[in-house]
């Protein structure tokens, strides 16, 4: 997580230096590394520095492979090429808690973080042969400064926000570092206004669908976040499952993402982004509150159909907002804006674990408990669903034909 808020602003800088195949096929050689340098590690300070590095290589693919897309694809054809784009990013949170739970239980842990690298020797192989090396001609001035800034406050920020949501370390830690994120994340808004090309350019907030898009994909995502944390832990504290039985229910919200890249091109050219960001919203919110009402008397095919619709109307939202962002951003202001744009979603993601913790454990303290129940869960996704339906009154904003561009969409 520290890893992420610290790097990831930089990487669409980096990417037009030194090119997008380069900086993606480093990215992925520095994480496979980062990955057998933890299965090997032999203490917990060795795994920490492990992770850090995988942190640091999995910064720069995100964000980089998004920019290779909106560069290579034209606007029309945008909301297809995004849905494909995020259905790996939404099958692997799923599709991690099951192989997970079968390495754990079967095998060492040690081969959660070997699995990495024959997929990683792939990804290098197949990054060398089919992603084109994009690079920006004209070299700008690396903002060293704002990269420090930067980095500094998100990372007190992120990690701040994980101390407190655990409860059991001192409120003054966390609460000092919340504080000193916030007090240095002024000074770099304060920077950024005084040099030309800032290492998160604020600026692109003048955008309305950009705008919008942040914030309410902002809040979105911290449910989004929540729930791969929420879930599996639900299933095997609450339910008495193992981690292994845990991961096979909730994979089925993968399958419901996998429906999804079908779909969203005619859904948004019927109904336009607005709308479907809004109802698209709620529905899928009303699934994530149904989490809440699960019982171990109730019958599997239940559970799976709620984790499916979840799953569908989830992966659909998120390509909206993914897509609609750069509905208004010119094409030489990208790397900045999925720069900017990934550092938030990150940042969001992180957040939803901290806020979902943060519940569950207030409850379990409003209770008297020493661990968590099941209805301490439930207390915790009606949080995070909450939080989340606050985003549907501020994509009634955007404008009605809002990235019609790409939708395909018209007024009638």
């Amino acid at each position: 997580m520290l890893s992420l808020a610290v790097f990831i602003p930089a990487s669409g800088a980096i990417a037009d230096r030194f090119g997008s195949r380069n900086v993606f096929r480093a990215a992925i050689a520095l994480f496979t590394f980062g990955s057998i340098l933890c299965g090997i590690s032999g203490n917990l300070p060795l795994l920490v520095l492990s992770r850090l590095l995988q942190g640091i290589g999995g910064a720069m693919m995100v964000p980089v492979g998004r920019l290779v897309l909106l560069r290579s694809v034209p606007k029309s054809e945008l909301v297809s090429a995004m849905s494909w784009l995020l259905v790996p990013a939404l099958i692997g949170p799923v599709v991690g808690p099951p192989l997970g739970g079968f390495i754990v239980t079967w095998v060492s842990w040690r081969w959660i973080f070997y699995i990495n690298v024959p997929i990683g020797v792939i990804g290098m192989w197949l990054a060398s042969r089919y992603i084109p090396d994009i690079r920006v001609a004209e070299k700008v001035r690396f903002d060293g400064a704002g990269f420090v800034l930067s980095g500094a406050s998100l990372s007190c920020l992120v990690f701040g926000l994980e101390m407190a949501s655990r409860g059991g370390t001192s409120l003054t830690v966390s609460t000092g570092l919340i504080v000193a994120g916030l007090v240095v994340g002024a000074l770099y808004v304060w920077h950024s206004r005084r040099v030309a090309n800032p290492i998160l350019d604020l600026s692109l907030m003048r955008f309305p669908t950009f705008r919008l898009s942040v914030i309410a994909g902002s809040l979105t995502r911290i449910t989004a976040g929540s729930v791969p944390f929420l879930l599996p832990l639900m299933m095997q504290l609450g339910f008495g499952m193992t981690a292994a039985h845990s991961g096979v229910v909730t994979f089925v919200s993968a399958l419901g993402a996998m429906l999804m890249k079908a779909t969203a091109a005619p859904v948004l050219r019927i109904w336009g982004f607005r709308a479907t960001l809004v109802w698209n919203g709620v529905l899928s919110m009303v699934c994530v509150a149904l989490c809440a009402a699960f019982r171990p008397e109730w019958p599997l095919f239940a559970i799976y159909a709620v984790l499916l619709f979840s799953g569908f109307f989830q992966s659909l939202q998120f390509s909206a907002f993914n897509t609609v962002a750069y509905a208004d951003v010119p094409s030489e202001r990208f790397s900045s804006a999925t720069s900017f744009y990934t550092t938030f979603q990150q940042l969001m993601l992180s957040l939803g674990i901290c806020v979902a913790a943060a519940a569950l454990h207030a409850s379990v303290a409003w209770h008297g408990r020493e661990h968590a129940q099941l209805p301490d869960f439930n207390v915790a996704f009606l949080v995070v669903t909450f939080v989340s339906l606050l985003a549907a009154p501020v994509c009634l904003l955007l404008p009605k034909n809002a990235g019609a561009e790409m939708s395909g969409h018209r007024k009638r």
